[in-house]
Order: structure tokens, then sequence, then C-alpha cells
């Protein structure tokens, strides 16, 4: 079974997976084929992962019938595991969820690999999710005069799903009024072909939507390429390529394509870095620093989300309201708040239950360090 999708509203359904009084049981499985490639590697990091399991469902203070539910969860996150097939189809790593009050049970395979871990709460830990990006559909675009080609997914997991082969004549060098007449049909040929290019892509994009697009074309054709596509994904080109519409294969696609998109992101987090510092400075739609940050994301206000990778604050949350603060908060609520080791994650988590957008930053670490190693832009 190959990796599975991850689409933002994915990710916001499992981030308010919630279990009232019992728990949601998160189990992450590390299947990086640099480490874990045989099947005996496979089968230890398994039986270790299983053994966490099973240690910290025994720490959880439960009364008879929550704990009789949290094995059952525990069991189910278990046989999941341990299916013969775990690591088919590209399967870098995999993401267990289940609901011990309601029967809520998600299972998602990765195509990057992230640290095992297991994670025992009143709702699911989505963190690694959030960091990877992989929320995130490409679609690669390559033509030429005759041809093209389309590979979507995430950027990890690029898959060529459609190909089209016009039939245009070639350039002749007859001269005259004959070659001039020539050319023109050429000319023609060609424009039909790009416009049925653009036509493929816009029906792939309302077939799933994706959320950027990258284009590979000879140099006296690109323009015309991204001027023909469909306005929606027009607005979403994120860069060009260099690569042999023809003759590169899949492997070469997705190397050059992650090259782009690591470019992009490295852009990205520029330009918001840029937009934050603006905002804050102006002292209008812009918030810096863990405890201004919090307050905006209780109230909902958070358009996007930044935090420096790595990053771990201890803070504490409202068991009533779920609201967040840092380790001096008080509750809106009047009740005591509860210690988190790291309000962070919850920080991100709840960014993606309000629909908020949530970078992480890798490549500019001093200008997110200025602001405490977290900041946001906000809708109002």
């Amino acid at each position: 079974m190959p990796p599975s999708p991850l689409t933002r509203s994915r990710l916001r359904t499992l981030a308010d997976a919630r279990a009232g009084s019992g728990r949601v049981v998160s189990v992450y499985l590390n299947l990086d084929p640099t480490h874990f490639a045989t099947a005996p590697a496979r089968a230890t990091a398994i039986g270790s992962l299983v053994n966490e399991l099973a240690a910290k469902v025994g720490e959880v203070e439960l009364d008879h019938r929550q704990r009789q539910q949290l094995e059952e969860a525990a069991e189910l996150i278990k046989a999941e595991l341990q299916r013969g097939d775990v690591a088919d189809g590209g399967t870098q790593a995999v993401a267990v969820f289940a609901n011990s009050e309601d029967g809520y049970f998600e299972s998602i395979r990765l195509p990057h690999p992230v640290d095992s871990r297991v994670e025992i709460d009143s709702t699911a830990y989505v963190e690694p999710l959030v960091s990877a990006a992989s929320q995130e559909r490409w679609l690669v675009l390559l033509v030429n005069r005759s041809k093209a080609r389309f590979f979507v997914g995430p950027a990890e997991g690029l898959t060529e799903t459609d190909r089209l082969e016009d039939d245009v004549h070639r350039q002749h060098s007859q001269g005259g009024w004959s070659q001039a007449r020539y050319q023109r049909s050429v000319d023609e040929e060609v424009r039909d072909h790009i416009k049925r290019t653009a036509d493929i892509a816009f029906q792939i994009f309302k077939r799933r939507p994706f959320d950027h697009v990258l284009v590979a074309a000879p140099e006296e054709t690109v323009g015309d390429v991204e001027h023909a596509l469909h306005p929606y994904l027009h607005e979403r080109l994120a860069g060009r390529l260099q690569v042999d519409v023809g003759a590169s294969s899949e492997k070469d696609v997705q190397a050059a394509a992650a090259a782009a998109i690591a470019e992009y992101r490295k852009r990205q987090e520029r330009d918001v870095l840029d937009r934050i510092a603006e905002h804050v400075g102006r002292g209008e739609r812009g918030a810096a620093g863990l405890d201004a940050v919090l307050d905006a994301l209780n109230q909902a206000r958070v358009e996007i989300l930044v935090v420096l990778e790595g990053l771990q604050a201890a803070g504490t949350r409202d068991p009533q309201t779920e609201m967040l603060a840092g380790t001096s908060g008080t509750s809106p609520s009047g009740g005591s708040m509860e210690p988190v080791d790291n309000v962070i994650e919850d920080a991100m988590q709840k960014a993606v239950e309000t629909n908020a957008e949530v970078i992480v930053v890798r490549e500019h670490r001093e200008e997110i360090e200025a602001h405490g190693g977290i900041a946001a832009l906000l809708r109002f």
C-alpha cells in the first residue's frame, strides 16, 4: 500500500479528535530505509515501539471501563503496526491514531521518516505531521511542443498520473511563402497542444486540488504554457524546472522538483518573516513571542503560525476551555491551569484546528529567534 495523501482537512479531522474522559493514542513508527531496510530491523523497531505503548498504557490512571477501552485501542494499533505490508509502496513512516472512547481509528502511511513515538492524551498528537508540511500537494507539469507529462502528489511522493502526445509537425526550411504558411500551421498546432495541456491540468485540479505548480518547458515555450493555465493554477505557480520532457525518468523529475520545492519554501520563509517584522513593527496584525502568539491562537486570530524547528517551551492549559498560556497563565474559567511540558505542540495543533497555516522555519533561524522562536500573522 502506498503512502497516504495528507491534506489540510485530514489534519483538521485528526486535530479535532477528542476523547472526553477517555484517551487518544497516537503512535509514530519510523521506517527510514537507511536504518530499517530489512525485515529483522523493522521487526526490532516495531517490537520496541509496542513495548513502549504497553508501558505507557499501564501508566495512565483510569477507571476499569476506561482502561479496558484504552487497552482495546492499543491492541488495534499493535495489530496495524505488525501488518506484514507496513513498509510497502515507499512508506517511510506510519502514524496511527485510536480514540479509546468512540472507536475512532486512523492509520496514515507517510513518504518521509519521522521519529518513533507514543503519546496518550485527550487529543491526537499531530505536531510531527504539521512540521513535515506534508499536507501540501504539487503539480509538476512537463511540456514541450508536442508532449506533456503530469506529476501530482506531496513533495516527497510525486507520481506521474497523466500523459499527452499530440501530432505536431516539424519545422522545415524551404523558404518563401510556402514556408511561412507551413510555419503558421505548425505554430497553431503547438498552441492547440499547449491549450489541451492546460485543460488537462485544470481537470486534474478539479478532481483533487493541489496547492502549487512547477513548470518545465523549453525557454521559448514556458511563458506560453504558464499564460495558458487557468487562473486558479496560474496563481499557484511556484517556480520552473530544467528537465528533459521526454527523456527524464520519474526519479529525475522527483529530484529536480525536490530542489525547486526546497527553494520555494526558503523564499516562503523569507517572505512571511519579512511580513511579520513589518506588522509587528507597526503594532497591527502581527504577534511575536510565546505569550502574544498563544493569546492570538486562543482567539482564533492567527492566519499563519511561524515556529522555529525543534522549539520547545513549557506552558499551561485550561482543561475546561483548552486555552493555552505560558507558565504564569491564569485560567479564564476560574479553575487551575494544568502544566504542559511543550506548549509549542499544543499551539501547532490549535493552529490546525482553527484552519491557520503552519510554517516551520528551518533556514532563516536568526530572524525567528529574534521573536522568541514563535510568531504569527493575524487575520484581524
